[in-house]
């Protein structure tokens, strides 16, 4: 986990913006993409203030949704690249980073992106089956076990649009902690 210490020095930037108007598991990259308050990414599936993801309407849909945005660490597909060649928005992220461990953040850490953007991090992505349809082998590399046994879960992060705003490749992102004691991120 992260110490509260550095808070102010996490600075990031958008690699790249990705999205698709149907439930398909990777997304178009774009120029830009525009984050809409309680909604999410503006022209995504995924977009609403309910959860969109199929199973998760299947079970009740009007669950809030907690994965407006999906957001993955470029430094993933550096880990991956010997096994997989994986480019931004394969694995249905809307924004890929570059320079922030985002698994180490806790959860309702806000991340400030580009000019006016607000994001309030809310959980974990949980991988399903689907990536493992997308690359075989993959759904195994994005989980992994740490010292106690415990499930770590590689594949990103979701979260919550605070602030409406534009993101672009090359946005700088920047840290806000919450206050102690942080929350370990959970899947959602």
């Amino acid at each position: 986990m992260l110490d509260e210490k550095r808070e102010s020095s996490i600075l990031g930037k958008v690699l790249a913006v990705s999205l698709s108007k149907k439930h398909t598991f990777s997304k178009e990259n774009q120029e830009t993409i525009r984050l809409v308050k309680g909604f999410g990414v503006e022209g995504d599936a995924h977009f609403g203030s309910t959860v969109k993801h199929r199973s998760r309407v299947a079970q009740n849909p009007n669950q809030p949704n907690l994965r407006q945005v999906h957001l993955i660490q470029n430094e993933l597909f550096e880990e991956l690249a010997e096994r997989f060649k994986i480019k931004p928005g394969n694995m249905g992220e809307n924004i890929t980073t570059i320079g922030i461990n985002l698994l180490e953040l806790p959860t309702d850490t806000r991340l400030f992106v580009g000019e006016s953007a607000i994001l309030q991090v809310t959980g974990l992505r949980n991988p399903c089956n689907q990536i493992e349809l997308f690359k075989q082998g993959l759904l195994k590399a994005v989980l992994d076990k740490d010292s106690d046994g415990n499930l770590i879960r590689k594949a990103g992060i979701m979260g919550v649009v605070l602030q409406s705003g534009e993101v672009k490749p090359g946005d700088t992102i920047r840290v806000e902690l919450p206050p102690k004691p942080f929350k370990r991120l959970e899947r959602v």
